[in-house]
């Protein structure tokens, strides 16, 4: 059931998507929204080493730099109203977050069923200085499910789950299921492994259990690395949506980029739902 969405908004093309997928979203399934913004106000305030006799233009600048960004944000926020009122959808209240700006919405995502977001704005737009912490802070903190939009939209008729087998990719599915943002959604299941599949009726389980919640679900089983190829594989099976698991704590131990959930964060070039 989806009843409270919270919207990510950094003025940037990402919002812009996130706005109206999020607003869609609501109209159809009876819910309400939650704006919050994402500004590191700490970040703007710092332009590097200052020469002599130039804090008066640094100044300036950082002036400049906030103001462009305070316009941007208001922006977004006019634009994410509009949508709301237009979709005749209820926004509860737009949250203002300036300093961390990731803090809002962890604390926010305790009272919403989804959480819609440019995740990969975070690399594309310099939210922060160290992307892959902010990320591993969200999802460790848990916040998800996420829906990460990419920075064009796409209507979202065929959702791709990536399956591996493991505990968290397996809730993932159901979490999907069990909220059904997208009723009638065709989707496709696919597992990767190299050698030999894991398990002769991994895919068939996973088949038969969206079955059970209404869904016929396509399966593939493809030799090769998901961390590599599951963007690539998307694109070729037409895919609108890549559903996937993540672990927190596998995430918190690599502390990189390779782990799949993180890149495909950083190269999605549509929306990954992320859920444990």
């Amino acid at each position: 059931m989806l009843k409270r969405i919270l919207v990510g908004l950094g003025g940037t093309p990402f919002t812009s998507v996130a706005t109206q997928i999020a607003t869609e979203l609501a109209k159809a399934h009876h819910a309400q929204t939650t704006g919050v913004t994402v500004v590191n106000s700490r970040k703007l305030a710092k332009l590097g080493p200052v020469p002599l006799g130039g804090d008066a233009y640094a100044q300036r600048m950082r002036e400049k730099k906030q103001d462009v960004t305070q316009e941007g944000i208001e922006s977004a926020i006019a634009a994410f109203k509009t949508h709301c009122a237009d979709q005749n959808v209820v926004c509860r209240r737009i949250m203002h977050e300036e300093s961390d700006p990731f803090t809002a919405m962890i604390s926010e995502s305790r009272y919403h069923d989804m959480i819609i977001f440019g995740m990969r704005s975070i690399f594309d737009y310099g939210f922060t200085e160290d992307p892959d912490k902010a990320i591993i802070k969200l999802l460790s903190q848990g916040v998800r499910p996420i829906l990460a939009v990419a920075d064009t939209y796409r209507p979202i008729r065929k959702a791709l789950i990536a399956y591996s087998g493991s505990m968290e990719s397996a809730k993932a599915i159901r979490h999907f299921l069990h909220l059904n943002p997208w009723p009638g959604i065709r989707l496709h299941i696919v597992h990767f492994y190299k050698g030999s599949p894991r398990e002769p009726f991994l895919l068939q389980d996973a088949a038969d259990f969206c079955q059970a919640h209404g869904f016929e679900a396509q399966t593939d089983a493809v030799d090769g690395h998901a961390r590599t190829e599951l963007l690539a594989f998307a694109r070729e099976t037409g895919a609108d949506l890549i559903v996937m698991g993540n672990s927190a704590r596998n995430v918190l131990l690599r502390q990189l980029l390779g782990d799949t959930v993180l890149e495909t964060i950083k190269s999605a070039d549509r929306p990954l739902f992320l859920s444990q």
